[in-house]
């Protein structure tokens, strides 16, 4: 099969459907339900989820917390500098991070908040991330001396670039509740964005769906920066797909691979997906669940003709054009084959033409 052209993959998006604020509830977003057995698709909203769902199907999420990792400080001649923190590196107050302006920020200089912390610049890598020591002073209400601690009571949430804010701390309040799952683990504050297909559950629904008896496995995917990246080559398959830690339970596993019969796995987000189906190609086939915690690292990129053996069903958001997300929905969508290119087109212009809102806040997809 030739490549890809990345063209197949764009589609122009009126400025005022991507979703700057989330829903007034979370589960009253929009749902585009596309049932790929009869290539149909319906309009309901989040909350009738539980209509599609069975006994025994088990949503497997990612847990991952976000942490407020944005921080604004200041240089010592007091000109602004924009951090946001991205992994540790060597040890718990060396991090790589991404700082503006970086031109002015050469190995060796320093910025900080003042009573706070201080971070001075190690050195650069050829990707532009920043490795900086943090040295760091406990909060006024006793909160540790790390990093960490400070970006939890200073920090800012992560935002997309498409996500405009004034940066007020009204703005800050209301995003460090809002993106962030209601089934985040707080002690894995390890994303740098939302999975953001998560952010449309509320507890009420959860304890609907288990009523009903579907079940959740968890597994925490540190999502990256690298998911925001678009595609600059001229096909798909040149683009170098970023990496992203995960871990996977021992009872995730299971779940996973000794699924009850007639019952479906279906992956909340992309990230969960990256996670379940780069285990499954590195499981021995056949093999049974470890009793480990599987930990490595998600590199497999998924766009069409790829299988999705792992999964049966999946719950996303609207993606950005030109991104690795969209190849991994138009493959999902006719699994084996690039018909799903088409239909993901088409699907995309509907939701368009019915105003359905875009991105990280927006409205969600269901594809059985």
């Amino acid at each position: 099969m030739p490549p890809l052209s990345t063209d197949l993959f764009d589609y122009v998006l009126p400025p005022h459907l991507i979703a700057q604020i989330p829903a007034r509830r979370r589960d009253a977003s929009r749902l585009l339900v596309a049932h790929r057995a009869t290539h149909r698709i319906e309009h309901r909203h989040f909350s009738d989820l539980g209509d599609y769902l069975r006994l025994g199907d088990t949503l497997f999420r990612n847990n991952a917390a976000v942490l407020p990792a944005r921080l604004l400080a200041q240089r010592p001649t007091g000109g602004a500098v924009e951090c946001l923190l991205l992994r540790p590196a060597a040890d718990g107050e060396t991090w790589w991070c991404l700082i503006r302006p970086g031109k002015k920020l050469p190995p060796g200089a320093t910025f900080g908040i003042e009573g706070a912390f201080t971070g001075t610049v190690l050195e650069k890598d050829a990707e532009g991330a920043t490795r900086i020591a943090f040295t760091c002073t406990p909060g006024p209400d006793g909160t540790p001396a790390t990093i960490i601690a400070v970006a939890n009571r200073l920090g800012e949430v992560p935002l997309p670039p498409y996500i405009q804010r004034q940066h007020t701390a009204a703005e800050r309040r209301a995003d460090l509740e809002s993106y962030q799952t209601v089934y985040a683990d707080r002690r894995r504050q390890v994303a740098a964005a939302a999975p953001t297909a998560g952010l449309h559950f509320t507890p009420e629904l959860l304890a609907a769906l288990a009523t009903q008896g579907v079940r959740t496995a968890d597994l925490t995917l540190h999502v990256g920066l690298g998911t925001f990246k678009p595609i600059a080559t001229e096909t798909i398959e040149a683009h170098a797909i970023h990496r992203e830690v995960y871990e996977i339970s021992p009872s995730t596993q299971n779940a996973l691979l000794s699924p009850a019969p007639g019952t479906r796995r279906i992956a909340i987000g992309t990230t969960s997906v990256r996670s379940l189906e780069d285990f499954w190609q590195k499981h021995p086939a056949g093999a049974p669940a470890s009793t480990q915690p599987h930990l490595s690292e998600a590199a497999t990129y998924l766009y069409p003709p790829r299988e999705f053996p792992a999964i049966d069903s999946l719950i996303t958001n609207f993606h950005q054009p030109r991104s690795t997300l969209l190849c991994l929905v138009s493959a999902f969508l006719a699994p084996g084959s690039i018909d799903g290119i088409a239909w993901c087109r088409e699907i995309y212009a509907e939701a368009i033409a019915r105003e359905y809102r875009f991105f990280s806040y927006g409205d969600a997809m269901l594809i059985l």
